[in-house]
């Protein structure tokens, strides 16, 4: 159905680019590199250049592979993980409105479904992953998206985040 391609290549071209392009923000915008991984230091990460620089680059491919519709499942598996340390690190404790001061976690969330969403329907027709003849959608591409994007969540939280604790 050549709307819901036309859908699916909209949905990932505009999440895909716009995450590629907040993961090249966090290396040349404002304080660069350097500004990233301060912020990520006083949020509590406890490599924060590495993190900086991990977080950047999964911004930066998982979104171009994703708005490609390459690998589409991994793709969102990078998205999904994103989304899910951010809201952890920093959104959850400011509440579900993103229009909050400091911003809550609905958009966070928003991305990530769009993410799980995609790897279960798959990339559609006009994708990379069509022309070169991979498919994985479904309940392949929904449990292979969920759950690397949980996983590596759960795996980047425990062994890095290390929340600064109130008095």
């Amino acid at each position: 159905m050549q709307q819901l391609d036309v859908g699916l290549l909209v949905l990932r071209a505009v999440f895909g680019v716009f995450l590629a392009y907040h993961g090249y923000n966090k290396v040349f915008g404002g304080g660069g590199l350097a500004g990233t991984a301060r912020w990520f230091g006083s949020i509590g990460m406890k490599w924060p250049l590495w993190q900086a620089r991990l977080a950047a680059t999964t911004e930066i491919g998982a979104g171009l592979l994703f708005a490609a519709g390459l690998l589409t499942p991994l793709a969102a598996a990078g998205i999904i993980g994103l989304m899910l340390v951010a809201i952890v690190v920093a959104h959850w404790k400011v509440g579900f409105f993103i229009f909050k001061p400091d911003q809550g976690w609905e958009y966070c969330a928003s991305i990530a479904v769009v993410a799980l969403v995609v790897a279960t329907t798959g990339p559609g027709r006009w994708s990379l992953d069509h022309a070169l003849g991979i498919h994985f959608s479904g309940w392949s591409g929904a449990l292979l998206g969920g759950l690397l994007g949980i996983g590596g969540a759960l795996a980047q939280l425990a062994l890095s985040y290390r929340p600064k604790v109130s008095p």
